[in-house]
């Protein structure tokens, strides 16, 4: 139990770091996205050689110039080897990073609120005996309506056909991940604002996706629920 509370302790402390990298302005200055604009990459005079923000001592890849926000210029096997390849991976990780973030709230609120739920409308609870929740490595996603598996794969085609959609035909205005879903008009006008809240939003799902790869050793490790 104190190893699992000392796990969990460094998993919310990493990531309240780095959501609060997201926040911490580097300098005085005040840029024109604010502290969450893509940081300058350093460059050699001597070599005209552009080092990654990400990794200092390797070379910046050619196609991460800073433009997409949250581009440090990581990616140090060179998987986007063309502009096709980086809006394909940018995609994906936009699409993985706003599951996770659903999941890195949802997870803890599941085992929350689980039994309560199954207690009022008389259903049996979907924890386990130490409170963890149905997952590929706990089990008991058998226990799972399979209407309810149906419901999620027919809304997540329709999102992604969508989206697939926006890509191929290329939407005006479209960028990886831009959906045009804004019923609440909270996406800004002015284009710095824009690049900001794009910034947020990548980081904070790159931190989302790292703790919920945290609940999931935790669970299996320690068989025990994280909250």
């Amino acid at each position: 139990m104190h190893l699992t509370m000392k796990f969990s302790s460094a998993l919310v402390a990493s990531s309240f770091l780095g959501v609060t990298s997201a926040f911490v302005t580097n300098s005085p200055s005040k840029s024109a996205c604010g502290p969450l604009a893509a940081a300058t990459p350093e460059k050699d005079e001597k070599t005209d050689v552009v080092f990654s923000t990400a990794i200092p001592f390797m070379e910046r890849p050619p196609l991460l110039d800073g433009s997409m926000a949250g581009d440090v210029g990581f990616d140090p096997l060179n998987f986007a080897r063309g502009e096709g390849e980086l809006m394909s991976y940018r995609e994906a990780e936009i699409k993985h990073s706003r599951l996770a973030m659903l999941a890195a709230a949802g997870w803890p609120l599941s085992e929350i609120l689980d039994k309560k739920i199954a207690a009022a409308f008389n259903l049996a609870p979907l924890l386990d005996a130490t409170d963890r929740a149905p997952s590929l490595l706990n089990g008991g996603l058998g226990k799972v309506s399979p209407i309810y598996w149906v419901a999620c794969l027919v809304f997540a085609a329709v999102i992604d056909a969508s989206g697939t959609k926006r890509a191929t035909f290329k939407a005006e205005g479209y960028f990886p991940g831009n959906l045009a879903f804004d019923p609440l008009g909270l996406y800004p006008k002015n284009e710095d604002e824009q690049k900001f809240m794009q910034t947020a939003e990548i980081k904070h799902g790159r931190v989302a996706m790292m703790a919920v790869v945290g609940y999931a050793i935790q669970e299996y490790v320690f068989k025990q629920g994280v909250v």
